[in-house]
């Protein structure tokens, strides 16, 4: 009797754990947890994906019948490239940053249309299409000179193309725009064609410089040698005389400052005829 008391017993307390693991497990099955920044879409089998969007905190739901799906709705960066040919048909190489997020409210419809991995399906093909659309807008020395306008173009565009699928779009930047190698030399012989041309215009502006102050110089040199052709016709031979007596002297002079000149000579080829003995 005593062994069968106990044999049932422990047959119990088995029951009971049985028991109390099986509701645990409903238990925890019956429950799920949205973290902050996330919103959960849950699927029921009989109504299929329910219209209201879950918050955060934790939720009950019935087990098997129903299925939480759990979505990120923080801000998310996404980065892509994109070739497109200008108006100009020159191939322009681009890449576009965007930061999205889903619209809370449309969680349901993104879900029923595009699921869980909606910006990865969407946002790369919007943008290859949004950017060549504005591309072809202009010629490729315009995506320089009117870069600030092709990216207002390109935000506005995409910003309208996303909100038909329910995804919005904080940001929108061109990170990145090159050309082809064609181009790209191209460019560089205008460059230098082009330094070479200012470098022509400067040699022939100095050379006009150069040869305005000739005429100058010269004009100079034709008014001097007319005033002392003047000045020596209306003096007669005393002013050349006056300049030989003004020039002997200075000889003299520095002939008498030399330590190595003890005495002056005279003479008619030295002092031009003066008399040293006055």
């Amino acid at each position: 009797m005593a062994n069968q008391a106990a044999v049932s017993f422990l047959t119990n307390i088995a029951r009971g754990a049985i028991g109390l693991g099986v509701g645990a497990s409903v238990v925890n099955s019956s429950l799920y947890t949205v973290d902050g920044g996330q919103r959960a879409v849950l699927f029921d089998r009989f109504r299929g994906v329910i219209d209201e969007t879950v918050g955060e905190g934790t939720h009950f739901l019935i087990p098997w019948l129903q299925k939480p799906f759990i979505f990120d709705i923080r801000t998310r960066p996404h980065t892509f490239s994109s070739i497109s040919g200008t108006k100009d048909l020159q191939m322009v190489n681009l890449t576009l940053r965007v930061l999205s997020r889903p619209e809370v409210s449309r969680l349901p419809d993104i879900f029923k249309t595009l699921g869980l991995e909606y910006d990865e399906k969407v946002l790369p093909s919007i943008g290859n299409e949004v950017l060549k659309a504005v591309v072809a807008q202009f010629n490729a020395d315009q995506l320089l000179t009117e870069r600030p306008h092709v990216s207002a173009l390109v935000r506005e565009s995409l910003i309208k193309r996303a909100k038909d699928f329910n995804i919005v779009l904080d940001d929108v930047a061109i990170t990145h725009l090159s050309y082809g190698a064609e181009f790209s030399r191209a460019v560089e012989q205008k460059q230098v064609a082009q330094q070479e041309a200012e470098r022509s215009k400067f040699v022939v502006a100095k050379a006009e410089q150069e040869r305005r102050a000739a005429i100058i110089r010269a004009q100079g040199e034709s008014e001097s040698a007319k005033l002392i052709s003047d000045a020596t016709a209306a003096a007669g031979m005393g002013l050349i005389e006056l300049r030989r007596i003004e020039a002997a002297r200075e000889v003299a002079a520095t002939l008498a400052k030399s330590p190595n000149v003890a005495y002056l000579p005279g003479g008619n080829n030295l002092l031009l005829g003066l008399n040293t003995s006055r």
